[in-house]
């Protein structure tokens, strides 16, 4: 959806909208060089533009929501308590203003699917888009696996331990990846679904949390922050802060789901723009306010937290079942089951357009590439599902908390590693246009990140403070146990991967920095069509406050 405010200014808390009222619509791109592009991008076939406005809208509203926020916010409770959690989470979530805006500019202009990885390739180094495609890869392929054993925690509290692991995981992987038999308009209808259970679910929460803190139900007490002054609000020093950070990083995830979807999205103009305001608003409402409900209704020594001592829960069903209100845990346990699925067959979907696009860029074996008729990159698909299926079933062997906790470490490292680069590919973006004197950003509705270089600059900024709670995490155990060369490597094992592969890929084939003056700008760049400047046209006729409601509305 388009941004607000049309007018004109240098900086604004509205994202820049630039229409060229002198050239008229004549002066959206050079055509010739689109057209050569277009060759280019569907080389190895062509994905269907599957993704309406309407299921954009909701999908952006539902991303990401799974156990990071359903669940692991027990285990960063119980490692840092209150305070940490809530300085933590806060500052995590202003990374997806951040990495959003960085991203959707160049989106915008060239949305294809698996398009992270293409831009650094294509405006940084072959090497780098190996190494952090790679990465990426891996870290979402790993989700599958992470999401399947929080199934499992949310099963068994009606299973009560008599559902084995391995019945559970194979529920799981059978229900999450049977839609990607299907042809992708299936899996658009899917994710907007489950978007919508998990939007319901989440003002459900919000709603039952403020009754619960003012004393609801037949156990219920008012809560007066107990919470934060019987117990330490801040456990285990910066240790405790940097596991919430963590934590919080695999919760919100890398966004880079919004910008692939936008490459399969049939107006990414509108769509993204739209989802690039949206995403970020509900991840710092919905994420952070339940985070202060949490700290506020379920104390840090509590045995039921994940990573306590007891029986593994969701803070939230721990503070519906202290307030002895009946019926309402399980509602919540059957939305949450449905989040953890729909987050899983997300991760499916983002893994295999990253693999595809590192094939595409013949980054690997470029077969892997090929699109089928119904828009799936069908070898991609299966390699990362079988690879989802091996890491989900190695819980069995080696102990599911222990491996769990393996996952979510390498996909938290890989993640805002990725958002470094995320940020670097901005600036280098920038500085193609700027020495190929490339008008995009004055051509009809441009989209320009709003106060230019702010977001990659204050995406770096929070990306290697959280390198460093990285380091020091591996370096020093929670609970000041020692240094353990395990440890280290859980937690450096994301970073490493992209630094390793990188360097040693560059070794191998000896790539080249791209020059800004050459890098292409050409390959999946897409004008707006006369339907869609239509669309924007009318958009923009509409008042303000109808133009806000297309933000908030669930249809």
């Amino acid at each position: 959806m388009p941004d607000f405010d049309t007018s004109p200014k240098a900086c604004r808390h509205e994202n820049e909208i630039v229409k060229d009222e002198t050239s008229g619509r004549g002066s959206i791109s050079s055509t010739g060089k689109a057209e050569l592009g277009e060759i280019e991008e569907t080389r190895n076939g062509q994905f269907h533009r599957s993704f309406s406005p309407r299921q954009v809208h909701i999908i952006s509203l539902g991303s990401n929501i799974g156990s990071g926020v359903f669940i692991a916010t027990g285990k960063a409770l119980a490692i840092g308590g209150p305070g940490n959690m809530i300085i933590a989470y806060t500052m995590v979530c202003t990374c997806v203003w951040a990495a959003l805006q960085s991203l959707s500019e160049m989106t915008i202009a060239f949305p294809v699917s698996g398009n992270y990885i293409d831009y650094v390739d294509r405006w940084v180094d072959p090497a780098l888009a190996f190494g952090a495609g790679f990465a990426e890869w891996l870290g979402w392929t790993a989700i599958v696996a992470s999401e399947a054993g929080f199934f499992n925690v949310l099963v068994q509290y009606w299973a009560g331990g008599s559902l084995p692991l391995a019945a559970s995981i194979t529920i799981f992987l059978v229900a999450c990846l049977t839609i990607f038999a299907l042809p992708n308009k299936v899996f658009a209808w899917f994710e907007y679904a489950t978007s919508l259970i998990k939007i319901v679910i989440f003002l459900i929460i919000i709603l039952l949390s403020l009754a619960l803190v003012l004393g609801a139900g037949p156990s219920g007490y008012v809560h007066h922050g107990d919470t934060w002054t019987t117990l330490p609000p801040f456990l285990n020093g910066f240790t405790g802060f940097a596991n919430c950070a963590l934590l919080a990083v695999w919760a919100v995830g890398d966004q880079v789901f919004i910008g692939i979807m936008g490459g399969e999205a049939e107006s990414p103009r509108y769509s993204m723009a739209h989802a690039t305001k949206l995403v970020p608003f509900r991840v710092n409402f919905i994420y952070v306010v339940s985070v202060v409900f949490i700290t506020i209704l379920v104390p840090s020594d509590d045995d039921r937290l994940l990573g306590g001592s007891g029986v593994a829960a969701s803070p939230f069903i721990i503070a519906v079942q202290d307030s002895g209100i009946p019926g309402i845990a399980s509602i919540l346990n059957a939305g949450m089951i449905c989040g953890v699925v729909a987050i899983s067959a997300e991760s499916v979907y983002l893994s295999s357009r990253v693999l595809r696009t590192m094939a595409h860029q013949n980054l690997i074996w470029e077969r892997l590439a090929k699109v089928d008729s119904k828009g799936r990159p069908r070898l991609a698909l299966i390699i990362t599902c079988v690879v989802a299926v091996v890491l989900s079933y190695i819980q069995l062997a080696a102990g599911g908390l222990t491996v769990l906790n393996w996952l979510i470490s390498i996909t938290s490292a890989s993640f805002f590693t990725n958002w470094i680069i995320m940020s670097f590919v901005n600036w280098r973006f920038h500085g193609a246009l700027e020495a190929q004197h490339d008008p995009l950003f004055t051509e009809i509705y441009a989209w320009r990140s709003s106060c230019w270089p702010l977001a990659p600059a204050w995406l770096t900024l929070i990306s290697v403070f959280l390198l460093v709670c990285c380091i020091l995490s591996g370096i020093e155990q929670v609970g000041g146990s020692g240094f353990s060369a395990s440890n280290f490597f859980q937690y450096m094992l994301g970073f490493l991967i992209i630094a390793g592969f990188t360097i040693g890929y560059k070794i191998i084939h000896r790539t080249p920095l791209r020059d800004p003056k050459t890098a292409d700008l050409k390959t999946g760049r897409r004008p707006l069509s006369v339907h869609e400047i239509n669309m924007l046209d009318t958009y923009y006729k509409q008042p303000a406050w109808r133009r806000f409601f297309t933000y908030v509305q669930l249809w």
